[in-house]
């Protein structure tokens, strides 16, 4: 009798115990579920903060007709310039303004340090070269300060098809697939810019009319001489009596929607 009253007395006594670190346990798993539910809702708060941002309307630039071929000179691979490399195309018999990257170069460089862009108001940067290749540029990348070295860098672009950041590994350029259109956002109204257009407008007054809920898609060429393509536009418009090279059509453009989105 005596032992198994002491068997009871031990079975009480570790029930007891159990059931006092059940509850020590218990308000460490109501802490740690309320700490998980904290961070999950500050982070469904970020991310509508972001999708909220994304959902705003943006400017998106396509530069056609960009002069970056590639050729061996020299014993080397490297973008064609007529610049530098005038007598190797003369004998190829080729035309020395369709080797003119400085062209682009300028191009890029108005849209990608415009106020527009460092605004966040730039959704998207494509360049297709007079070979076909499409290729994407990130809005927040900082392009090389001189044309020579961008040659360089679009040099390693077409070989390897994307140009990565060697911190983070993120995609800064990439070629990507034909036609443009598959990558534009689908409330998108795409505007070609053209001097041989007989729609002549003031830029200022033709970006304020449009609408707030489009995506508005300017595609201007970056050749000498020529015309870009209209098949895809859904406007063909001039903003000059005069040609103009692509790098001050940009100008415009950004210096416009900086004036209609209040950006200074």
């Amino acid at each position: 009798m005596e032992r198994q009253t002491r068997e009871e007395e031990m079975l009480q006594s570790q029930s007891q115990n159990c059931s006092s670190r059940c509850r020590t346990v218990k308000p460490k798993l109501e802490e740690e579920k309320s700490t998980t539910m904290e961070k999950t809702e500050d982070d469904v708060a970020l991310t509508l903060t972001r999708n909220n941002a994304n959902d705003k309307v943006r400017a998106i630039f396509v530069v056609e007709n960009a002069s970056l071929t590639k050729g061996f000179v020299r014993k080397r691979w490297k973008i064609l310039d007529s610049e530098e490399d005038a007598d190797f195309l003369l004998k190829q018999k080729k035309d020395l303004n369709d080797f003119r990257p400085g062209r682009v170069y300028e191009a890029l460089r108005a849209i990608l340090d415009s106020k527009l862009n460092k605004a966040g108001m730039v959704g998207a940067v494509y360049v297709k070269t007079d070979q076909g290749v499409l290729f994407e540029i990130k809005p927040h990348v900082r392009i090389p300060r001189t044309c020579k070295r961008f040659c360089g860098v679009i040099l390693e672009l077409l070989g390897h098809k994307c140009i990565r950041d060697k911190d983070t590994n993120e995609i800064l350029m990439r070629v990507i697939e034909e036609p443009v259109t598959r990558h534009l956002p689908v409330n998108s109204r795409v505007v070609g810019l053209s001097y041989s257009s007989e729609k002549l407008v003031d830029i200022d007054g033709y970006v304020n009319s449009g609408s707030d809920e489009l995506n508005l898609v300017f595609v201007v060429g970056a050749m000498v001489h020529g015309k870009i393509s209209k098949e895809y536009t859904d406007d063909f418009i001039s903003v000059s009596n005069y040609p103009l090279s692509a790098q001050y059509c940009i100008g415009l453009i950004c210096e416009s929607l900086e004036h209609k989105w209040k950006i200074f």
